[in-house]
Formats: C-alpha cells, sequence, structure tokens
C-alpha cells in the first residue's frame, strides 16, 4: 500500500503539518510495510528548513520529518513553491528532494490513499 499525505500549511500558525508528521509517523511504527510520501507545497514547504528552534515542550517540525525519512518516507517538496518564496537556493533538510507538479500527479495517480493538510 501507499499513501501520499500532502502538506500546504506553514510549520507553524496552525497544527496540520504538526498533525500530518503524526500520521506519518505512525504509519511508519504500525504499518512499516507501507509505503509513506510527504510532499510539501505552497507554504508547507518551510516545514523542509533546516536548524529550527523551537521553545522547550514545543514540537518540532524538522525533527518530526528526520523521524519521519529515517523510517523510509520519500520527502518531496514542489520546486516551483520554494522557487515563488525565495527558498530555491536555501539549505533543505536532510532527505529533502525538490520536485515538480508533474511528479506530485505520479505520486497521486499510483497512491492508493491521498491525504491533505
Amino acid at each position: 500500500m501507499k499513501i501520499l499525505i500532502i502538506i500546504n500549511d506553514a510549520p507553524y500558525g496552525s497544527e496540520k503539518a504538526y498533525n500530518a508528521l503524526r500520521i506519518a509517523n505512525q504509519l511508519n511504527k504500525d504499518f512499516p510495510e507501507t509505503e509513506v510520501v510527504i510532499f510539501l507545497m505552497a507554504d508547507g514547504v518551510n516545514c523542509a528548513i533546516p536548524n529550527q528552534n523551537t521553545p522547550n515542550g514545543y514540537y518540532n517540525i524538522e525533527r518530526m520529518l528526520k523521524i519521519s525519512t529515517r523510517s523510509g518516507t520519500k520527502l518531496l517538496l514542489c520546486g516551483s513553491c520554494l522557487d515563488a518564496r525565495g527558498l530555491k537556493e536555501t539549505p533543505l533538510t536532510d532527505q529533502a528532494e525538490i520536485s515538480t507538479m508533474a511528479a506530485l500527479t505520479k505520486q497521486i495517480v499510483e497512491s492508493d490513499k491521498v491525504l491533505t493538510f
């Protein structure tokens, strides 16, 4: 089974990215045979900026992404979304791959389930 998770929202300000990553990490833990792909687009691309510094006791999206990718999740980012935000040349978190809309549509067609946040 393949599950695609699309994150559109910024890493902080709402809990959408947080909840998406909670689901991804739980899938990796409980169903390790499931292929999980995360596609970051719109303000969601900010989730992959490294060296996030959050207050103690507050969730850290970068750490959650690293847990997910270490468990096998594929992390794709919309290249035009990065470009629109001036982030195309910014270093990204480990395992992040710049991608395209064509690649996203292919992921959608190949996935058994698609979740959007």
